[in-house]
């Protein structure tokens, strides 16, 4: 199943797309980095920033615990905290997850699906994943 991220909110998509990972399906999302995140600018700016920061706070030595800075893997991340992870049945679930910025050729032909659940209709405050991307410092 192919779906298309613009116009969804993260949270909404990131919860129906778990729910068909852990039924099996093999579920590839395009336009990752219009995902809308919900709430303040500036709120959503510094929950992610102190995530990223959180590598070097803990332990400067140490590379972990890595969470991303481009739009797929911050929607992977999302998508990973839904699924029980640290159990084969999540992990495989996991492994059934792609996601993209912008449409692949080898998708742009294929039929892309929306989840009408996981669309935002009147939204006064949010902000894409590929703008908090782009201020956290992610080139894509």
């Amino acid at each position: 199943m192919i779906i298309n991220g613009e116009g969804h909110i993260l949270g909404r998509l990131a919860s129906v797309i778990s729910k068909k990972l852990l039924e099996g399906e093999e579920i590839i999302v395009v336009n990752a980095e219009k995902i809308m995140l919900t709430g303040n600018k500036d709120w959503a700016y510094a929950k992610y920033k102190q995530r990223v920061d959180r590598a070097s706070i803990s332990n400067p030595r140490d590379m972990g615990p890595k969470y991303p800075r481009r739009p797929e893997e911050i929607f992977r991340r999302t998508v990973r905290g839904m699924l029980p992870f640290k159990k084969s049945k999540g992990k495989d679930a996991f492994k059934g997850l792609k996601a993209f910025v912008g449409v692949p050729r080898e998708f742009s032909d294929n039929e892309i699906t929306t989840i009408a659940q996981a669309q935002y209709g009147d939204l006064k405050k949010g902000i894409e994943l590929g703008e908090i991307s782009k201020l956290l410092g992610a080139k894509f």
